[in-house]
């Protein structure tokens, strides 16, 4: 037995030996400081190690990280008398862990997640339409962020325009201010919704109605029913006109259109209703128009 652990012994100190060959790694793992017949038995993970460092030493961007996982480099740590490892974040990660903390002030209901990399910064500056809806976000975040109560936005367009993307980018900066937000594409959060009827249905919808920051992405394209207008639309705008809680559509349709839309279901033709719907909509919303070339193409 005393023969088999010398020669075990013998193989590592020889093992750990010949990766010392290489300066560099030698330097490295002698920076910690621990005593070589420690070091011997873990000389696998620490030449692991080793490239793992050498390659966030050249490294240009997350995109080009080497590590078997990205943004990570696997360290040695002194514990004891034992080493212990375990994955740190590089510079480059925890800055981009850090620019991207606002995106969990974000909540995203049927629409892509990338919604959430939307960026005023980033927005064409080549089409006149969009300089007074930009005038406006800016007014609206000096506001807000003031304690005012400004109004949300109707924003009325032809399709592919980049209505959802504006507004989800006045989002994204409020969210880095710590502001909350949801982003709900309509017509299928009417789906979710009735799919809850058994479970929680109402917990979702006084979610909705009460989240600081909402926008109702593509109003209009829904299929209207009694229940979809009266008692979803209906209740989440007047809980949020009550509260002076900012609102923000878009829709392909104008106010007129949506008003006539929203005034027919299957069960007949109730102006009355849908007029009360669009009254509260003016009652939250400043309207603008967004008429461009199609930006999806």
């Amino acid at each position: 037995m005393a023969n088999n652990y010398q020669l075990d012994t013998t193989k590592l100190l020889h093992s750990f030996q010949d990766a010392c060959a290489n300066q560099d790694f030698k330097k490295f793992v002698y920076k910690l400081d621990i005593p070589e017949e420690t070091l011997m038995k873990y000389t696998s993970n620490l030449e692991d190690s080793f490239l793992e460092n050498e390659h966030c030493k050249n490294c240009k961007s997350l995109e080009e990280c080497q590590n078997k996982v990205p943004g990570y480099c696997f360290k040695p740590f002194k514990s004891g008398r034992v080493i212990t490892f375990s994955y740190e974040a590089c510079d480059k990660m925890n800055h981009s862990l850090k620019e991207n903390q606002y995106k969990s002030n974000i909540e995203v209901f049927e629409l892509s997640e990338d919604i959430k990399n939307a960026s005023l910064k980033e927005i064409y500056k080549d089409d006149k339409a969009r300089v007074p809806i930009i005038k406006y976000f800016k007014e609206f975040v000096t506001a807000y962020l003031n304690g005012e109560k400004p109004k949300g936005m109707y924003l009325y367009g032809s399709f592919g325009s980049g209505k959802t993307y504006l507004i989800s980018a006045l989002f994204n900066e409020l969210a880095k201010k710590g502001i909350f937000s949801a982003l709900v594409y309509y017509p299928r959060f009417l789906q979710l919704l009735k799919a809850a009827f058994q479970t929680d249905y109402d917990e979702l919808l006084e979610h909705i109605m009460k989240i600081p920051l909402l926008l109702l992405d593509d109003i209009g394209a829904e299929k209207v029913s009694d229940w979809s207008r009266d008692e979803v639309l209906g209740i989440i705008l007047q809980y949020r006109m009550e509260n002076h809680l900012p609102t923000f559509f878009t829709s392909n349709l104008t106010l007129e259109e949506l008003e006539k839309s929203l005034s027919i279901t299957s069960t007949g033709v109730d102006k009355v209703k849908a007029r009360r719907i669009v009254e509260r909509i003016k009652q939250l919303t400043v309207y603008y128009e967004l008429i461009s070339k199609n930006r999806r193409v």
